[in-house]
């Protein structure tokens, strides 16, 4: 029985049971039920959907993403300023921030994660790109030079891998900032056991493919998070998350699919259905191995011979959008792109004029995961069922996640499917990430680690003059990168899914974020 019921039937020492219930009810463990995928856990190697989570409840950043899911909004920092081109910027931190440890957080530490995430050279590195240098005129006043404009880097900062780590007792623990840090650094196995930071939430343990415990910063120098302890138990099917939310297993179900969402029917439990900046992707790596075949011609025919919608009716029922480019629906630079097209004639036309109109086989792997509520096995099969319309053949061979990131960089991956959120709100993100600029992170896989030159110079030059934009001319410059990008068919989205928040009805403060998936803090039992 729900303690507001309680209330309407009880009074005077009745009425302090209540609060005591309620205290109670707080102090049993939040437990969240989804595949938990998790690359690492050290803030500079993470680099996953369950990591944006985990980061962005035990550390915090100079500044946060606000709800509107747009704005951002002061936290270790309560103000900063820039110079008129966007090349320096300066923060004051909070004098009351501290972290779990009890210890101050200080410039110092600022500028040694700063330094950490660039040179470490992990996934996330490419946030710190164009840092020239930071300085520390006091310990409560970061200073950050960069090399060129850069009109995103405050937003940059709201995503949860840079998050300030207490530089003190990470050193001692065989972590380092310095130029050498991708082969010096020895802190990723600690990691997996503790954690460094200053929110809300410490790190209690972590057990690969089971669950992911958290516990409350008993000297959190903010506003106590509802929820003492948090459990995320690693359920990898929609279906199971289900099950568990049914039966009172879990609180939160995070990837329940639109099918199995249809099937609860129960007043206990609340299913919400909300636009997400999330999508699903499929790629091409003509430097990989046995992607030889796929040059610019081959990849646009098929590109062309995807049937979208129907992916989109076969992995979510309908409740995703068509994505025109690898920046996502309602980012800058996106308005009236052109969305992606099914055109058999136009892709049969290309291979022919290939000499490929008998086809050809490609052998190759995909991640085992459910994500969004897009079952990535099972999206590919319905695209091995479209190409085989051209005469294209894949063979499948589906791989544990860890797997398949281990192949991706070697040998490669000639086509295969993904998926992404973003990190902040802001188009560089995945310009840095999904581009063809030299060193991105799907310009070193597409390539075959330079084996194929992919490189697109005209984003290179738009880039640049982006990142010294603002307003109208902002969006402009991105939207002529955003159509690069589509012409480059190395990245093709395919389904921008629905988001689904299934949870007990007693949970209250659930939402998406856009940077951090589901922010923990602000849960709580009614």
């Amino acid at each position: 029985m729900r303690t507001g019921i309680r209330t309407l039937l009880l009074a005077g020492a009745g009425a302090a049971a209540i609060l005591s219930g309620s205290a109670a009810a707080q102090d049993q463990p939040l437990v969240i039920a989804r595949n938990l995928e998790i690359n690492s856990l050290d803030p500079h190697r993470a680099f996953c959907d369950t990591c944006q989570i985990y980061l962005s409840s035990t550390y915090q950043g100079l500044v946060k993403l606000a709800a509107d899911d747009r704005s951002v909004e002061p936290l270790l920092a309560t103000e900063w300023t820039s110079n008129e081109d966007q090349t320096q910027f300066t923060f004051k931190l909070d004098p009351e921030a501290v972290f779990s440890d009890g210890s101050p957080v200080e410039a110092k530490d600022v500028k040694w994660t700063f330094e950490r995430l660039k040179n470490l050279q992990a996934d996330p590195s490419f946030m710190m790109n164009g840092v020239a240098s930071i300085e520390t005129p006091d310990e409560k006043t970061v200073i950050v030079n960069m090399e060129s404009p850069n009109s995103e880097f405050i937003g940059i900062l709201a995503a949860p891998y840079v998050g300030i780590i207490n530089s003190d007792v990470a050193s001692e623990n065989g972590a380092t900032a310095g130029e050498d840090a991708s082969s010096a650094d020895q802190a990723e196995t600690w990691f997996l056991a503790n954690s460094a930071g200053s929110g809300p939430y410490v790190l209690d343990t972590y057990r690969p493919d089971d669950e992911l415990r958290f516990r409350v910063n008993e000297n959190y120098w903010g506003d106590a998070p509802p929820i003492g302890e948090i459990v995320i138990d690693h359920v990898a099917d929609a279906v199971s998350q289900a099950q568990m939310l049914q039966s009172g297993g879990a609180d939160i179900a995070m990837q329940v699919d639109p099918d199995t969402a249809s099937t609860i029917n129960s007043p206990d439990i609340t299913i919400e259905t909300v636009p997400s900046y999330n999508f699903i992707y499929v790629m091409f790596s003509p430097g990989a191995e046995g992607g030889d075949m796929l040059d610019l011609e081959v990849r646009q025919a098929l590109a062309y011979a995807i049937d979208y919608q129907g992916a989109i009716d076969f992995t979510v029922g309908g409740e995703g959008e068509l994505q025109a480019s690898p920046i996502p629906n309602g980012f800058p630079g996106t308005e009236g792109l052109p969305m992606p097209e099914e055109n058999l004639d136009k892709a049969r036309e290309i291979l022919a004029s290939k000499g490929l109109e008998d086809g050809f086989t490609l052998d190759i792997t995909v991640a085992s995961l459910n994500v969004y509520g897009v079952d990535l096995t099972l999206l590919m099969q319905k695209i091995q069922q479209d190409l085989a319309r051209i005469n294209v053949k894949i063979n499948i061979q589906p791989v544990a996640s860890a797997v398949w990131r281990e192949q991706i960089a070697n040998p490669g991956i000639p086509f295969s499917a993904r998926f992404y959120a973003p990190d902040y709100y802001g188009s560089a993100q995945y310009v840095q990430f999904f581009g063809m600029l030299p060193d991105t992170y799907w310009e070193r896989n597409a390539s075959g680690q330079g084996k194929v030159d992919l490189v697109n110079k005209s984003e290179v030059d738009l880039f640049q003059q982006a990142l010294a934009a603002s307003g109208d001319e902002m969006n402009r410059l991105y939207s002529e990168i955003a159509l690069e990008m589509i012409k480059d068919r190395i990245i093709v989205p395919v389904v921008s899914p629905n988001l689904i928040l299934a949870y007990r009805s007693e949970i209250e403060g659930v939402r998406y974020s856009a940077c951090c998936n589901l922010p923990l803090a602000e849960i709580g039992r009614k």
